[in-house]
């Protein structure tokens, strides 16, 4: 619906369930007063018809409103605030009372009293999203709803489209885990870095400025098209970072959106700064970034939409990084619940440079514990209750 006027759809049945028993007992009080010969039953019964008729004629006009939807902001962090902010005009000639407004967001209803509208008036209404849960959320479409003043008949009809609210996962901001054997900290696109560390990473178009040696002759004859080679630091920090997501490794909910946001604040610290990430899970890729353009946003877009797994073990996560390059972090983030397959860690923590273990949740199980640490009794675990814990331990973890 936004930035433009709505256009009413289809309404709804016009009774309300007070309106469908005042009909009922009007017919019956009007039945039995003609049967029976009581007038004044007859009198309450024809006058119960009435009141319904009249209420079904009041909601009947169609209003002739425009309606137009901003959500501020469209993307937040989960328990961060967003706003839906919708503006009612009314295109007719007469007054509207008796408007009330519901907003769909999600599953959850989102009702307001519209004040009055005179013609050609306008009324903002303004309402809190939730943005307690993780994703993309739609909201609307907007429905008014109009009532008779005994409230017996009620007429609703829906205006416009639905918008999107996206609830990333929360994060705070972590310095990057040192890594590799050089560390380039202007990103990978400097034109001074020494080409020892330089690999070939992708062909793209010629920009005023670009290195004459870099451009590739022959996809530049074939496409018509000067085109250039991009190269990245491969010495830069490169982080991988292994998300379980197996419904049996958190004890709750709460701890599952926990390594969520952990895991977030982890890749993003290294997006942010331009340095490669690789997200995985044991069921298979998440996002793979190179360090060059907004990777952070792209970064924490497809984590807002990251859901359990019904995997059983998390050692699938593991088997593609058995042929890793080498070098770099490797972050585990897992929960206090299952450790089914995490032993697998064993096989892969020596092609990397440092390997860390992150455990979210209230409570560390002692029998859990314990297998973890005797399969990786090198790798550091650090257990964490918050993102405030995370940001303490991290920050102690990044100058280990």
């Amino acid at each position: 619906m936004s930035g433009a006027t709505a256009t009413a759809r289809a309404g709804a049945g016009p009774l309300s369930a007070t309106g469908w028993g005042t009909l009922l007992a009007g017919a019956a009080l009007l039945g039995a007063g003609y049967g029976y010969g009581y007038g004044e039953a007859a009198a309450l019964g024809l006058t119960c018809l009435a009141a319904v008729v009249t209420a079904v004629l009041w909601t009947l006009p169609r209003p002739q409103l425009g309606a137009d939807r901003r959500i501020a902001p469209r993307k937040v962090g989960r328990g961060d605030p967003a706003d839906g902010i919708v503006t009612l005009t009314n295109t007719g000639t007469r007054t509207r009372r008796g408007l009330r407004a519901t907003d769909m967001c999600g599953d959850q209803p989102l009702t307001m009293d519209v004040p009055v509208l005179r013609a050609g008036g306008s009324q903002e209404l303004h309402y809190a999203l939730p943005t307690t849960r993780r994703g993309r959320i739609t909201v609307g479409p907007l429905r008014l709803e109009r009532t008779d003043p005994l409230g017996l008949a009620r007429r609703v009809r829906s205006y416009g489209s639905a918008d999107t609210l996206v609830v990333r996962p929360r994060v705070c901001l972590l310095p990057v885990l040192p890594s590799g054997k050089a560390h380039h900290v202007e990103g990978p696109t400097s034109d001074t870095a020494d080409d020892g560390s330089l690999t070939f990473h992708a062909l793209r178009e010629y920009v005023l400025g670009d290195d004459l040696r870099r451009v590739h002759w022959r996809s530049t004859a074939r496409t018509g098209t000067l085109m250039v080679r991009q190269m990245v630091d491969v010495s830069l920090p490169h982080t991988t970072l292994v998300l379980d997501t197996r419904p049996g490794a958190y004890v709750s909910d709460d701890d599952f959106e926990l390594a969520v946001d952990a895991a977030a604040s982890i890749a993003y610290a290294a997006a942010r700064s331009n340095f490669p990430v690789h997200v995985l899970s044991e069921a298979g890729p998440i996002l793979h970034t190179d360090g060059s353009g907004n990777d952070a946003d792209a970064l924490l877009d497809r984590l807002a939409l990251i859901g359990r797994s019904d995997r059983k073990s998390a050692a699938s996560a593991f088997d593609g990084l058995e042929h890793h390059r080498g070098g770099g972090s490797l972050v585990v983030v897992t929960g206090t619940g299952d450790t089914d397959g995490l032993t697998a860690l064993g096989r892969v923590r020596r092609r990397f440079d440092r390997v860390t273990m992150l455990r979210a949740g209230q409570d560390m199980a002692a029998p859990d514990a314990q297998g973890v640490s005797s399969a990786t009794v090198d790798v550091p675990q650090l257990h964490i209750a918050s993102l405030d814990a995370l940001l303490a331990g991290w920050r102690w973890e990044a100058v280990r």
